[in-house]
């Protein structure tokens, strides 16, 4: 059986601007690894299929040209790109010493913006170069005397300013391992991921700003650090200007002002290629949260090429992508430094109740050339009639989007009120490999609906259920070869075996994400949702996220999930939950009009049993639709067991779905009243 999916379009959105395609990095990369490389590619440098045959196909070549191109600079060479090819386990360029943090800093023209740090109020600062290697250098020297050495890790409970990139950069710099997450995070939360790492020095502010509220966290920092018994030392942030107590944690506490201004010399430590660089998480919404290891060699080249190659950026760009810093977009932000690009830091909601367009105005004022969204916010633009085309939005050449897959809908919307010329560029890819397995780039056309490509290097593949490749039909995606930055392994699972069970348990010695996707054969890539969340009617397997996408274009409907619940007496049940936008009903009239639209737009099979609206969808903290915890809910699975309230947007919305699943089953019969007391 295969899934439905959209007809491709015959035609692209929009294709390449010739003058542009041929002047992109991507091109001078194509031109320079044809003379040095004998890279397919050499008669058309535009020929992105052509480029992307070779990268998967010469695997070593290509990822030693990136490393030649982007002039890593090694302390000792390497011996061999990829020393074993098998998954898990593959050793990318053995014997090479490095520091990502040496090369984040070293193409920073000293007296140029490097961090421009923005806010929901429109207020800014600027860091230069020279300055943000001095704070580097003062926080660093703070961190080694609080006895912070290689290997040992540094934690931030952090919001999304340069503090957040500091700290980070100064860490990597001794050769310790980062991480990080957002304030918005629960004290408990947050120490669910960090103690599992016990780290030597946690970093944290005071609060935040979102929609027009500052949100003291002073005592949470300090109730998170008396969690945290590893810790030598706390550095304290002032960012919203609230006094810290000053007797609090028991342990040595530095301010922030003291950790970043001290007059030092910063010193970068080597350190292997595959050496720990950061831990990121899971959303550890069925248990404790995943640390998911990767390393500074992976995360450098694998950045350099996503951003350098795919975004285009150089030293006179500037990426502005609102992110909080527990996603990993957040990492992707800080590596926009690797290319000698500026970078944006955003601390507030995207779109605040008494300004919703001020990330738009932000990126005129600041000449962003790459602006980076979710599906989600770019939908709510146009829901509210936002005009971004008011402010002058001349330099962004690329609106970036990731989360989910970009609805056809919003592709015309950024055409029609971002810029005739500017490329939507809708991305996927994950925590797992912090990068992207399909995109766009410069030389691509754009299908709306569709995600342009692979990415380079990523040997991307769609499997039916035999384990067989299969093109313009739905499949598993997979990913057939290794990438760089694939995790180095999972915290606290000596023998791997999580890892394993994780991504290769389906197909040995193939990656296997988790998505349906289609590979067309025009060469785009269409994403059809999680794949552990398909629905299954009939034995027609459909894809939520084509539903997801007809639904929310709909002006009546700010949000939806569909969910396809197998039931005890061999039921199907398939019911669509909706949340009106602001005074609007739920009517028959209004069920009819998105009957017919799901009818029109995808296939009868998509149609919902029932809608039922509701006061909102539960989220992860990174902005993922909780669609397998909440069929499970549906099905009566105890909350507790399905999901961790603190790994959820909103934990009420936890025993909400409870509740509709209850009843549900109470009005079929599947359930005496007295199991739900």
């Amino acid at each position: 059986m295969t899934i439905p999916h959209p007809t491709p379009y015959p035609q692209p959105f929009l294709s390449p601007d010739p003058k542009a395609a041929s002047g992109s990095r991507i091109a001078d990369f194509a031109r320079w690894a044809a003379r040095h490389r004998s890279a397919e590619g050499a008669p058309d440098p535009t020929d992105y299929q052509a480029l992307y045959r070779w990268s998967v196909t010469d695997l070593e070549g290509f990822w030693a040209a990136v490393w030649e191109y982007f002039a890593i600079d090694a302390t000792t060479p390497y011996e061999l790109v990829l020393a074993q090819e098998t998954m898990p386990g593959a050793r990318w360029f053995p014997g090479a010493t490095l520091n990502y943090a040496h090369h984040a800093l070293r193409n920073l023209h000293p007296d140029a913006p490097a961090i421009t740090a923005l806010d929901e109020t429109g207020a800014s600062y600027e860091i230069t170069g020279r300055q943000l290697r001095a704070q580097v250098a003062s926080v660093a020297a703070t961190l080694r005397d609080l006895g912070v050495g290689q290997g040992d890790r540094v934690v931030g409970y952090l919001p999304n300013t340069p503090h957040a990139v500091i700290a980070f950069l100064a860490t990597a710099a001794l050769g310790a391992v980062w991480s990080v997450c957002g304030q918005d995070y629960a004290p408990k939360a947050a120490a669910d991921r960090f103690a599992q790492l016990e780290p030597t020095v946690l970093i944290t502010a005071d609060g935040y700003l979102f929609n027009g509220t500052t949100h003291d966290r002073r005592a949470s920092s300090l109730e998170l650090a008396c969690a945290l018994p590893s810790l030598k030392g706390t550095v304290l942030v002032d960012h919203v200007d609230l006094a810290w107590p000053e007797r609090g944690h028991a342990g040595l506490t530095v301010p922030w002002e003291d950790a970043a201004t001290r007059i030092e010399t910063l010193t970068v430590i080597p350190v292997p290629f595959d050496h720990p660089l950061w831990v990121v998480f899971s959303s550890g919404t069925t248990g404790l949260p995943k640390g998911i290891v990767h390393g500074h060699g992976g995360v450098l080249l694998e950045h350099l090429k996503t951003l350098g190659l795919h975004c285009d950026l150089g030293v006179e760009g500037r990426l502005m992508w609102y992110t909080t810093t527990h996603w990993m977009m957040w990492n992707l932000v800080v590596s926009t430094l690797l290319t000698g690009a500026a970078t944006c830091t955003y601390d507030g909601s995207p779109a605040p109740h008494a300004h919703p367009d001020i990330l738009w105005e932000l990126a005129a004022r600041h000449k962003v050339t790459v602006f980076g969204t979710s599906p989600q916010y770019l939908l709510a633009m146009a829901k509210l009639g936002i005009e971004p085309s008011v402010h002058d939005l001349s330099a962004i050449r690329i609106v970036g989007c990731t989360g989910s897959a970009l609805p056809a809908s919003a592709y015309s919307w950024v055409r029609d009120h971002v810029g005739a010329g500017v490329q939507p560029a809708s991305t996927s890819g994950g925590t797992d490999v912090v990068s992207g397995f399909a995109g766009s780039a410069p030389t691509t056309p754009v299908w709306a609906g569709e995600l342009s490509a692979p990415n380079l290097g990523v040997a991307l593949a769609a499997y039916d259920a035999t384990g067989t490749p299969v093109r313009d039909r739905v499949g598993e995606l997979v990913v057939t070869r290794p990438m760089p930055s694939m995790p180095l392994y999972f915290w606290n699972d000596p023998d791997g075996n999580r890892y394993r069970d994780a991504y290769f348990a389906t197909y040995p010695g193939v990656w296997r994400h988790g998505d349906w996707i289609t590979l067309t054969s025009h060469g785009s890539v269409i994403v059809h949702g999680r794949s552990d969340a398909t629905l299954n009617r009939n034995g027609v397997r459909l894809g939520s996220a084509d539903i997801h996408d007809i639904v929310e274009r709909l002006p009546e409907i700010t949000e939806a999930l569909v969910i396809g619940a197998e039931e005890p007496d061999g039921g199907y049940w398939m019911p669509l939950f909706v949340v009106p936008a602001l005074g609007v009903t739920l009517d028959g009239a209004l069920r009819d009009r998105i009957c017919e639209a799901i009818r029109t737009g995808a296939s009868p099979r998509h149609v919902p049993d029932e809608i039922v609206a509701v006061p909102a969808i539960p989220h992860t903290k990174t902005g993922k639709k909780l669609e397998v915890p909440v069929k499970r809910l549906l099905q009566g699975a105890p909350p507790e067991q399905v999901l961790n309230p603190a790994a959820v947007d909103n934990p009420d919305l936890v025993a909400y779905f409870a509740r509709l699943g209850a009843e549900r089953r109470r009005q079929r019969g599947l359930i005496a009243t007295a199991d739900d007391d």
